[in-house]
């Protein structure tokens, strides 16, 4: 038990504080125990729901779609520099694109990455979808 003295009007007064128990203590106040109960604030509980990020795109076999690089093809292959999920593909087979011009939207480690043509020429395939995951290396868009 914690001992305090405390004067109050001139008079002292010897408390003892014992254990306190869900809300309620053992209390001695010049010798004479008493049963205190105390206030019990509620403090307001405050929830975070942080967004749960999607998970990746799955076959209806549910294994997951994942890109892999690919050797085949001629011309020049614009790849995946970094693994990823594709958030957007900015061109389509037949369109003429500059060197500077973005093709593909990737996704990796939470930032959006614009993926560019890197030279001049005209869209001969595109071979990957919006929504879908692809290893470094992977071919996005072949370009004739």
């Amino acid at each position: 038990m914690k001992e305090y003295k405390y004067k109050i009007n001139g008079n002292t007064y010897k408390v003892a504080v014992g254990d306190i128990d869900n809300n309620s203590a053992q209390v001695e106040v010049n010798g004479i125990p008493y049963k205190v109960e105390l206030e019990r604030k509620d403090k307001p509980v405050t929830i975070v729901n942080a967004p749960r990020p999607s998970a990746a795109p799955r076959t209806d076999s549910g294994a997951k779609v994942i890109a892999t690089p690919k050797t085949t093809g001629s011309g020049h292959q614009v790849k995946a520099p970094l693994p990823g999920t594709i958030l957007s593909v900015q061109v389509k087979p037949g369109d003429t694109v500059k060197a500077a011009d973005t093709v593909v939207m990737l996704e990796a480690m939470k930032m959006e990455n614009a993926i560019h043509a890197g030279r001049d020429g005209k869209v001969a395939s595109v071979n990957v979808a919006q929504g879908e995951a692809v290893l470094e290396g992977a071919v996005l868009i072949t370009l004739e």
